[in-house]
């Protein structure tokens, strides 16, 4: 055997599989020598985590106990940090997405967290929370309103020729509207005593189970930035913008504007030589900078200002209604605080951020779902086309569960939470075995970052238990 085939076979080798083909052996691709040309999956990951958890379930926590729990959105980010980068480790050095690594490990892990992240997310929170705001703006009928925006975000992404360079694009305008809402509140919506008020998120730090109930809390660890499925979609995100050895593999494009198709692949590996790791060590501290200065830091902002804000402008009303009107009532009051233009802009930052937020998540849902059934059970299938079929099943199946009646956001919301929390348990443990048995040692996951996996497992772990045993009790009258 050649040298070059004794170094492919030997690299390869912890890649080996009955169910999945050996990946390839090519170099790692030359990284960026500056940030700005890969800055765009972790602005998505903030623009599509945007949502439930920054004007919804934070702002609500604020609404009903003050500022005692922002803290955990800071817990939740960090740990999600460490999540994210493990998932995007996995991707730079493969080209694969993390659920293909997950069924090297077992045939049908992939499947399992694809069905997870679709059951999650069948139920439209997040677009009926868009069409609520929009009818305090407009007037309506909510169910109408989020069946039109579920088509919406179907022809939207249909249409797209490379649907990743259209979410990027949608997700960072909805990101600079949202902080434009910060400015403005910052500057004139958020008077002294508010301000004066911010050190009880320290002062008064506390878990208000008694009053919000694990599920809530859950939700809000879970959805701080992210959460659930979309984690795991930080593969295919990073992959479609070129990461590593991301840029060997094609992007789901429209099958109607689109030119060449997505042809999904079992990966590429590199040899872990002077030069590759060199490269690596680039591409590893980009994407970790990335990561923190757009996900990271977009998201705490956001949550810190919103949950500011409506601390500041219904905490304390005996008549503030236990679910979404709670924004409604929030909108009024900055109408009457700072004046009605400021209202107004709230609800409308707030219709478009939803809203964006809802086609995001309808393009990470089905991404991940084509991507497992085109690399494990239909490849003889565009992933292109499996993807747009998973897309329209989403929107029309939304429409179902609106056309029926389940039209309540907080409610969505909180079922999406805690299946969301569930799976955050069960993959941060694969991500250790993944990244430390599969991966080249040179490239392995060192002590810190395995311990920040441990602690995720733990947290969600312990999160997702309590929250099961408080609605068991509950369904069971103890």
């Amino acid at each position: 055997m050649s040298q070059a085939g004794h170094a492919e076979g030997s690299v390869a080798q912890r890649f080996a599989s009955k169910h999945l083909p050996a990946p390839q052996l090519r170099d790692l691709p030359p990284a960026p020598t500056r940030i700005g040309p890969i800055i765009g999956p972790g602005i998505v990951a903030a623009g599509v985590g945007l949502a439930s958890g920054e004007f919804i379930i934070y702002p609500f926590i604020a609404s009903q106990v003050g500022l005692v729990f922002v803290w955990a959105a800071l817990v939740g980010l960090v740990t999600q940090f460490f999540i994210n980068m493990e998932i995007e480790r996995y991707t730079l050095a493969t080209g694969e997405t993390v659920l293909t690594g997950f069924s090297r490990l077992g045939r049908h892990w992939g499947l399992v967290f694809a069905l997870m992240a679709y059951f999650a997310n069948l139920w439209p929170g997040w677009v009926t929370s868009s069409a609520t705001l929009l009818t305090y703006l407009v007037g309506g009928s909510v169910t109408p309103i989020a069946i039109g925006m579920l088509v919406l975000i179907g022809v939207t992404l249909t249409l797209a020729p490379v649907v990743y360079v259209a979410l990027e694009k949608i997700e960072m305008f909805k990101v600079a509207a949202v902080l434009l809402l910060i400015v403005i509140g910052a500057t004139f919506a958020i008077d002294s005593g508010t301000w004066g008020d911010v050190s009880t998120v320290v002062t008064d730090a506390r878990i208000p189970v008694e009053e919000l109930g694990f599920a809530l809390l859950l939700g809000a660890l879970a959805f701080a930035g992210a959460g659930g499925g979309q984690n795991l979609c930080q593969s295919n995100w990073i992959r479609d913008k070129g990461f590593g050895m991301g840029a060997y593999v094609p992007r789901i494009v429209s099958p109607i504007t689109g030119k060449p198709e997505a042809a999904p692949t079992t990966g590429y590996v590199f040899e872990p030589d002077a030069e590759n790791m060199s490269r690596w060590q680039r591409w590893w501290k980009v994407a970790n900078i990335e990561q923190l200065v757009t996900f990271v830091a977009i998201t705490f902002v956001t949550i810190f200002f919103t949950s500011l804000l409506a601390y500041g402008t219904v905490f304390g009303n005996p008549d503030l209604a236990s679910d979404i009107s709670f924004v409604q009532a929030e909108g009024q009051a900055l109408k009457e605080n700072v004046g009605d233009w400021f209202g107004t802009l709230f609800w409308v930052i707030g219709v478009i951020s939803l809203f964006a937020a809802a086609l995001g998540i309808v393009d990470y849902t089905s991404r991940l779902g084509a991507d497992v059934l085109r690399v494990g059970y239909l490849r003889n299938t565009s992933e292109s086309k499996v993807y747009f079929a998973l897309v329209w099943g989403l929107v029309l199946f939304g429409c179902l569960v609106l056309l029926v009646g389940f039209a309540q956001p907080l409610a969505l919301l909180v079922i999406s939470a805690v299946v969301g929390g569930f799976m955050m348990f069960i993959y941060s443990g694969l991500l250790i075995l993944l990244n430390r048995k599969v991966l080249p040692r040179q490239i392995r996951p060192g002590a810190l970052r395995v311990g920040m996996l441990v602690w995720a497992v733990l947290l969600f772990g312990t999160l997702s238990a309590l929250t099961f045993d408080q609605q068991l009790s509950k369904l069971f009258g103890g």
